[in-house]
C-alpha cells in the first residue's frame, strides 16, 4: 500500500477510561437528549439552534464563545434551545486545508491524530462541565463517533457524506438526533433515502465488530442549498422548497418528519451576513402555512466571537480560520431576535 502506518490508535473505550464523564454530565446529557427528542418528536415546540463556529480551532476561544451562550439560554428558554457547535473534524472540498482540532490541535503545527482525540474529547467535556450545554459535532469519520458517543447530543452527516453508506447505517446505530444534509448537487433523493436507511435497522461492520443496528427515528433533513455544475450557488430554504420536503416526507414511511435549516453555505451563497435575513425569513414561512411550522425545527448557523473569517497564522482571538461566521454582537441580538418572533 502506498502509505505509512504511523502508530495504532487506542480503542474508544480506552480514552473513556482515561477521561471519564462525570455522573452530573451524565445526569445532564440524560435531561438534554429528552428535551431535544421531545422537539424532534413534536411534543414540545421550541426553536433549536445549532450555532457556534464553522470549526473548534481554539479550546479558549471555543470555550470563551459558549460560555456567552448561558446567560442568553436562560433568557430564552420557553423558546429556544441552544446546542453549540462544537465541529472538531471538518470535510475539505480537495482534501487539503485544515481538517479540524482532530487532526491539528495546533493548527499551527503538525498533524497529531491521538492527541486530536483526546483534545476533542476534553473540549466536549469541558463545555457540559462548564455551562451544561450539550453540544453538535459533525460525524466526518462514522468510526470516530463512540470517542464523543457519551458527550454528544447532536450529529450532522455533511453533504459530501449523506450518499456514503457507512455514514447511514452508522446513524441507524445512533441515539441521538442525526441530521443528513443534501449533496452539494442539491438531490433532495439522495437525502430521502439517507434518511431512509438512518431509520431502519441494519447488519454491517463496524470497528471491527458484526454489529445489528436498530434504526433511528431521529433521523432528519438538514437544507444547505447546491451548487449546479457552473459553481453557482442556490438557496433551497424558500416556501415552495420547504413544502416539497413536506411532500417528500408524506411519500415515504418515514417518522418524525423534520428539519434543519443551514442558513450559511449555498444558501446564502457564502454571504454569512445573510444568516440572520435567512432564519427570520424562514420563520415567516412557519408563521404562514402549519405543515412547515410542524416540519421545521430550527437552524444551523455559523457565529463566533468576531465577523468573518482569517488565513491561519494571523492570530485574531474567536475568528473563524474556515468558513465565515457572525460575530457575538450579531449573534446575540439574532437569538432574541428569533424568540421574538417564534
Amino acid at each position: 500500500m502506498n502509505m505509512d502506518f504511523v502508530c495504532k490508535l487506542p480503542i474508544p473505550k480506552d480514552i473513556k477510561e482515561q477521561y471519564p464523564i462525570t455522573k452530573e454530565a451524565e445526569a445532564i446529557k440524560a435531561a438534554k437528549d429528552k428535551e431535544i427528542k421531545d422537539i424532534f418528536e413534536g411534543k414540545e415546540r421550541k426553536l433549536i439552534l445549532i450555532i457556534g463556529p464553522c470549526s473548534a480551532d481554539n479550546e479558549d476561544s471555543v470555550m470563551d464563545y459558549i460560555s456567552r451562550l448561558v446567560p442568553v439560554q436562560e433568557k430564552v428558554k420557553d423558546k429556544i434551545l441552544i446546542i453549540p457547535r462544537v465541529y472538531t473534524n471538518k470535510p475539505r472540498t480537495t482534501g487539503d486545508g485544515y481538517k479540524g482540532m482532530l487532526h491539528q490541535p495546533d493548527p499551527n503545527a503538525a498533524a497529531d491524530l491521538i492527541k486530536g482525540i483526546v483534545s476533542s474529547r476534553k473540549l466536549h467535556m469541558r463545555a457540559i462541565n462548564e455551562t451544561g450545554f450539550l453540544c453538535a459535532d459533525e460525524m466526518l469519520y462514522p468510526e470516530n463517533h463512540r470517542y464523543l458517543s457519551d458527550l454528544l447530543g447532536y450529529v450532522s452527516v455533511g453533504a459530501r457524506s449523506t450518499e456514503n453508506q457507512q455514514h447511514r447505517l452508522t446513524a441507524s446505530g445512533l441515539d441521538i438526533p442525526v441530521g443528513m444534509k443534501n449533496p452539494t448537487g442539491g438531490d433532495l433523493g439522495v437525502m430521502m433515502n439517507s434518511i431512509t436507511a438512518g431509520q431502519h435497522s441494519h447488519d454491517f461492520i463496524y470497528r471491527g465488530w458484526e454489529v445489528k443496528s436498530h434504526g433511528n427515528d431521529l433521523t432528519h433533513a438538514i437544507l444547505r442549498g447546491y451548487v449546479d455544475e457552473k459553481g453557482v450557488s442556490y438557496p433551497n430554504y424558500h416556501y415552495e422548497d420547504l413544502l416539497k420536503l413536506f411532500q417528500l416526507y408524506g411519500e415515504r414511511d418515514l417518522k418524525n418528519p423534520a428539519v434543519i435549516v443551514d442558513t450559511n453555505h449555498a444558501n446564502s451563497g457564502k454571504k454569512y451576513l445573510e444568516q440572520p435575513r435567512i432564519a427570520k425569513e424562514v420563520i415567516h414561512y412557519c408563521r404562514m402555512n402549519s405543515d412547515i411550522d410542524k416540519l421545521v425545527k430550527g437552524f444551523m448557523i455559523e457565529s463566533y466571537i468576531e465577523d468573518g473569517t482569517q488565513k491561519i497564522g494571523e492570530g485574531i482571538y474567536g475568528k473563524s480560520i474556515t468558513d465565515p461566521c457572525i460575530g457575538w454582537e450579531k449573534t446575540e441580538r439574532l437569538i432574541y431576535e428569533l424568540a421574538d418572533i417564534y
